[in-house]
């Protein structure tokens, strides 16, 4: 099992390389990436000042501000408030990222893999785009709530690191598990698959919402990443599809390989899998002359 998963791992990255995967991932990036921009240039200012509005209203944050303002460290009231409105923007615009990825890019790529390293594997459809449609969006709405719920615990430092990953590893693991197998494998194919091979696919979806979160460390520089926020938001996204590129080409070369074996065993040990026909050379006839030998 571990083989197969390096295996797929560096099958993925090199793929990260190919002309048109670099291509699909500036697609999300250029549909988000430009509502974000829109949105900041229009809303940016009004935001700050609503999010101010509600953090001066707070009693609860009062005794804080108060604190900080006693120790000469008010001006850290200011850099609040575009931090709130920024850790509220980022994960709404990395689960649009994450939707128009499932919906655009995955296809595409699975397309790809198959095409070129599983070209006799049978497609026999066993999902829809409505059906993933619908799987992305109920499972995003599971993971965008728990992400919310798990913002306050983000100042704690250690779980910070770990409940993002955990996540956004939830959520990869399952959009794009269905995403690869839906065109090639059959409902039941995908059954057994998705509980046959659960553990290694939480785990890739945990190293790749690991990935995932490598681009909020653009927010921890300094203060100045507030300054541009518009700007790192673009950076962002960018950062977020090329993860979700290769988190796409990891999940498809190790779910269409595992989805091969699984045919094989079915059809049993040296039986012709996937369509395959294996020519057996004729029979030469026997040369008396030579005897058994030749």
């Amino acid at each position: 099992m571990t083989r197969e998963l390096f295996d797929s791992f560096w099958r993925a990255a090199a793929y990260c390389l190919h002309p048109k995967v670099i291509a699909l991932s500036l697609a999300p990036l250029a549909i988000v990436g430009g509502i974000a921009a829109a949105l900041g240039y229009f809303y940016w200012e009004p935001a700050l000042a609503g999010v101010r509005a509600s953090l001066d209203d707070s009693a609860l944050l009062e005794p804080l501000f108060g604190w900080l303002r006693s120790i000469g460290a008010g001006a850290w009231a200011s850099v609040l408030v575009p931090l709130v409105v920024v850790a509220v923007a980022v994960p709404a615009f990395v689960v649009a990222t994450l939707l128009v990825a499932a919906m655009l890019m995955t296809p595409a790529i699975v397309r790809l893999v198959a095409a070129r390293r599983f070209p006799r594997l049978e497609a026999r459809r066993g999902g829809s785009f409505w059906s993933g449609v619908a799987i992305s969006l109920g499972c995003t709405v599971v993971a965008l709530v728990a992400l919310i719920l798990s913002i306050p615990f983000w100042f704690v430092p250690p779980l910070v690191l770990v409940l993002p990953p955990l996540i956004w590893g939830w959520l990869t693991y399952r959009v794009f598990a269905y995403d690869v197998l839906s065109a090639h494998a059959s409902r039941d194919e995908r059954a057994r698959l998705l509980d046959r091979e659960r553990w290694p696919l939480l785990g890739m979806g945990v190293v790749c919402g690991a990935m995932g979160a490598a681009p909020s460390l653009l927010w921890a520089v300094s203060a100045l990443a507030l300054v541009l926020a518009p700007f790192l938001i673009l950076v962002s996204i960018w950062l977020y599809t090329l993860v979700f590129a290769f988190s796409s080409l990891w999940f498809a070369h190790y779910l269409l390989a595992a989805l091969q074996r699984l045919r094989r065993d079915e059809e049993g040990d040296g039986a012709p899998t996937d369509g395959a026909v294996f020519e057996v050379p004729a029979a030469r006839p026997l040369d008396p002359s030579r005897g058994f030998a030749g």
